[in-house]
């Protein structure tokens, strides 16, 4: 029905979202080699199929202008669409710089340029539709903003009408609150013969064809903001605590950890070991600080960073967080895997870079679910 084209690729998480909501991964992009190899690594574990023109490690900018692999790109979205196939660019490039939390630097710093270069790779080969993710700051914060609004401008001038929202991952189920900022376009040819005068004039999807919480499963303020999530108690090494009342118990940590057997994982063993004892004195559920956040075993989690000198540490073990349990606040499925022989480093980076993977199946859904009513 539809084939799809990933930038800025990661471990594959958001992918992964639209190849098990029916899309075809025609390509991915990766400039990280690491990252790259535990994307093939996963797809490998779980029995998935290799994209249908392979995996090219090189920086986005080789697709544009007269980059490396300009020529290949247009070969295959040419292929595809002889085949009949709709085709779609998804990708949500490296985003700290717009981060509030993070270097801020907007568009001027390296990882802020990719979002133009990114938009730029959608204008220049024109796909029927694509997908751009970042952080919240891009949408809320007045300078970042500006440069967002002329990215749309530039879209909506190529002949691209635009949706976007600001999402927050609880509400599609994944344990964690992380907002995040979303915008799907697709041609204009393909809704002129729908969509009525002032939606063609503003070049703006309504809602009522295209409804971004169609796929979500709580409501934002009652999943974040709830009265019945504990706050904190004392740190207790292997303590057993009873599940309390009247919390919505598929948002928790405990449940995703013996949802994804998290003790038995593959990736069981690959944490970092505490420097300090310090780490010891730290309340269960106390994540108001800067780093050394110790979970709660029955809330869910802060946004899963883990660079920065973020340190999440397990809500009752004396230790931080595995990357088996980083993957199940991250909504992985279980037999989802990182290779043995990536450095820890790397595991949590990409780990944290990543799109939640229930946030990324109910988008993708919800992409593919418009798709197929306009056709």
């Amino acid at each position: 029905m539809a084939s799809i084209f990933s930038f800025f690729t990661g471990s594959g998480f958001l992918d992964l979202g639209f190849e098990k909501a029916g899309f075809k991964t025609a390509a991915v992009n990766e400039y990280h080699a690491p990252f790259l190899n535990a994307y093939k690594h996963s797809r490998k574990v779980m029995s998935l199929p290799e994209p249908m023109f392979g995996h090219y490690h090189c920086s986005i900018e080789e697709f544009i202008n007269d980059g490396k692999y300009v020529d290949s790109l247009k070969e295959h979205l040419a292929q595809l669409r002889t085949d009949g196939e709709m085709v779609g660019f998804i990708g949500g490039p490296p985003c700290p710089d717009f981060s509030v939390g993070g270097k801020n630097k907007g568009q001027e710093g390296e990882n802020g340029r990719l979002s133009k270069t990114y938009i730029d790779t959608i204008i220049q080969h024109r796909p029927d539709f694509f997908l751009f993710e970042n952080v919240k700051g891009l949408w809320r914060t007045k300078r970042h903003r500006e440069f967002y609004e002329q990215l749309k401008s530039e879209l909506r001038d190529a002949g691209y009408i635009l949706t976007d929202h600001l999402i927050n991952c609880i509400q599609y189920g994944a344990p964690q609150d992380r907002d995040r900022i979303l915008m799907f376009g697709i041609k204009k040819e393909y809704m002129s013969s729908i969509l009525d005068d002032t939606s063609c004039k503003n070049m703006l999807l309504p809602e009522a064809l295209f409804s971004w919480e169609s796929q979500m499963q709580y409501d934002r303020t009652e999943a974040l903001k709830q009265p019945s999530w504990p706050t904190t108690e004392p740190f207790n090494e292997g303590s057993l605590t009873s599940k309390p009342s009247n919390i919505l118990e598929a948002l928790t940590i405990e449940y995703w950890f013996k949802k994804n057997d998290v003790l038995n994982h593959p990736n069981a063993d690959a944490f970092f070991t505490p420097k300090s004892e310090k780490f010891k004195t730290v309340d269960e559920g106390d994540t108001g600080k800067k780093s050394f956040k110790r979970l709660h075993r029955w809330r869910y989690s802060p946004t899963a960073a883990y660079g920065n000198n973020e340190v999440h540490l397990h809500p009752y073990k004396a230790r931080r967080l595995s990357a088996a349990e980083a993957l199940a606040i991250q909504s992985l499925p279980a037999e989802f895997e990182l290779p043995a022989t990536m450095t820890l480093s790397d595991k949590f980076k990409t780990i944290g870079n990543g799109v939640p993977y229930l946030a990324a199946l109910g988008v993708a859904k919800t992409i593919y679910e418009f798709i197929d009513k306009i056709k």
